[in-house]
């Protein structure tokens, strides 16, 4: 059982030096990107929140 752990530890490390990690400048880039992309959703998410709170509002005031 314990080699088996030790077995499993040395393959994480194998495989952990085959990873190609970013640079720093392409992780900032990459960053960027997913934080403009959530503004943007965020955005139009509550802006169709807005309008069909208004279109509900209105079907209900004329119940």
């Amino acid at each position: 059982m314990a080699n088996k752990i030790a077995n499993f530890f040395k393959d994480i490390k194998i495989e952990m030096i085959k990873v190609s990690w970013p640079t720093r400048d392409e992780l900032i880039g990459s960053t960027v990107i997913v934080l403009i992309s959530l503004a943007i959703l965020s955005a139009f998410i509550g802006v169709c929140d807005i309008i069909l709170s208004k279109i509900v509002n209105i079907i209900m005031a004329k119940l």
